[in-house]
């Protein structure tokens, strides 16, 4: 039997094909033997004792602490976006802007440099320039379809190439061959924001 292949190329579990995946994967069953998963609308979780609560809310013990932090609905998609994409894991955020953010702050320091492209999403543009400009991240923006320009403008201290693909609003489309091989060339991330 053939092994069927993630957009990243890793392989799904044996016997497994994406569409099982996609209805079954990180699916935690009640007691109650539902066929879909219930949606778990709490917005705080009860503990054994304080101790316990303690314990959680230091990060000490594993367990759902409050629902802007952990939710079981949530994690059974990302467990099953992270199957999908054949991924290890998956992080979820409750909009795309909260995801930039979430992968700026875990990735950048004061000193960092970012390359992003032109013709982003506006939003993206003022979180870099009115807040991580801020915090002494410099921004540099090129033309997303010309690779020589992401070339040119790299330094020593550039961590992310960002960018849109198609870019919103232009539809311009970038090569994202040309972009991962100066990414690992420089050992910077590339972020794909893929809005369309």
């Amino acid at each position: 039997m053939s092994s069927v292949k993630t957009n990243s190329g890793r392989s799904l579990p044996d016997g497994l094909s994406a569409q099982t995946l996609a209805v079954r994967a990180g699916q935690q069953r009640s007691d109650a033997g539902e066929h879909a998963e219930a949606l778990l609308l709490s917005s705080s979780y009860v503990f054994a004792d304080c101790e316990d609560a303690a314990a959680r809310f230091a990060g000490d013990r594993s367990g759902n602490v409050y629902t802007r932090y952990t939710n079981p609905t949530v994690r059974n998609f990302e467990q099953r976006l992270a199957a999908l994409e054949g991924a290890e894991d998956c992080v979820a955020t409750a909009s795309g802007m909260a995801a930039i953010m979430s992968l700026c702050l875990a990735r950048l320091s004061a000193g960092d440099h970012i390359i992003c492209s032109r013709d982003v999403f506006g939003s993206t543009v003022m979180l870099l320039d009115n807040f991580f400009v801020k915090f002494g991240v410099e921004v540099s923006y090129v033309p997303v379809n010309q690779p020589d320009a992401w070339r040119e403008a790299i330094r020593d201290n550039s961590k992310l190439l960002f960018l849109e693909t198609p870019s919103n609003p232009l539809n311009e489309v970038a090569d994202l061959q040309a972009l991962a091989k100066l990414a690992r060339e420089r050992d910077c991330l590339l972020v794909v924001d893929n809005c369309f």
